[in-house]
């Protein structure tokens, strides 16, 4: 950073920056990726590094996983847990954009910023799963298949997208190129996004209405899991193999 570049000018940097919107569901495209960008400059202009980001970023999410298992679901407990979490996938964003304005991430940002997700993703249905335990109706066991469910479609959507990324990188590409940047198709995947599931927890304080609706999404989510993965099983098919290396 110059000693004269202004807050503005650290933004419209970002702005020719940013990766393709292809793909992006509605609230990372629209919302979050912005949210993203004001942080990053002020990040930026603060002397942060990706690693610290993505570090405030973990803290403002766990703060939001304790508070989901240790406190009685309430409207105040609701709104504070969606702010938590909508606070940490911003710097979430935040950490990948500071890292191309200061010229590119490194191998080390990447992998803590993968553990981080992996395990945000993970705790947070189990903090659920614990939420229902703990304060759940008695003897409706049931509604712990929800969150139980969740936490392994998370976590297998997390691995394969991640792994998706890996094995287009070693072929030379890393988009699908059938892949669209539209609007509408922003808004059909809307379910996929982490952004939709915190803003759910708003409710979380509404009892039937937020177990009904996280349970909706899982079922969105459950359903384009099992559609992309028989595209993405479909795309790799026609990759061709590498050549075995020699002992």
């Amino acid at each position: 950073m110059t000693d004269t570049e202004t807050f503005i000018a650290t933004l419209q940097r970002l702005r020719g920056s940013q990766k393709t919107a292809k793909g992006a569901p509605a609230y990372s495209r629209f919302v979050n990726r912005k949210a993203g960008r004001v942080l990053a400059a002020l990040s930026y202009r603060a002397g942060l590094t990706p690693n610290q980001v993505t570090g405030i970023s973990g803290v403002f999410s766990l703060a939001a996983i304790v508070l989901i298992a240790t406190v009685h679901p309430g409207v105040l407990l609701g709104i504070g847990v969606a702010l938590l979490l909508a606070i940490g996938y911003a710097f979430d964003s935040a950490d990948g954009q500071l890292a191309r304005l200061r010229g590119g991430g490194s191998p080390v940002g990447e992998w803590l910023d993968h553990v981080v997700d992996c395990a945000k993703i993970c705790a947070l249905h189990l903090a659920v799963l614990i939420s229902f335990y703990r304060f759940g109706w008695p003897g409706d066991d049931r509604i712990l298949l929800i969150p139980l469910i969740w936490t392994f479609v998370g976590s297998v959507s997390f691995f394969v997208i991640i792994l998706n990324d890996q094995i287009r990188r070693s072929h030379g590409t890393t988009a699908e190129m059938t892949t669209s940047a539209s609007v509408v198709r922003s808004l059909l995947v809307a379910p996929t996004d982490y952004g939709v599931l915190l803003l759910i927890f708003v409710l979380y304080g509404a009892g039937t209405v937020f177990e009904v609706i996280y349970g909706l999404l899982l079922l969105a989510n459950a359903a384009y899991l099992v559609l992309a993965l028989h595209r993405w099983f479909r795309e790799f098919s026609a990759l061709p193999a590498k050549p075995a290396k020699g002992h």
